[in-house]
């Protein structure tokens, strides 16, 4: 009886596709995290500011 063959990629002990594209989206998801969360005080103040200036109802007053 012959045996299934496999991956050649398998064989040599490589990394497939799908594994190299589940890495990268973990690798991303942490950067954009670490982003949120360093600049998320900053956010908060300009969020502040913006309401105090008229937000959406502010329209045309401050350039």
């Amino acid at each position: 009886m012959k045996r299934a063959c496999r991956p050649a990629a398998r064989r040599r002990g490589g990394v497939s596709g799908q594994r190299v594209l589940k890495a990268e989206a973990v690798l991303v998801g942490g950067v954009v995290l670490a982003l949120l969360c360093w600049e998320w005080p900053s956010l908060r103040r300009e969020v502040r500011i913006w309401r105090m200036s008229g937000g959406f109802r502010a329209g045309h007053r401050y350039p």
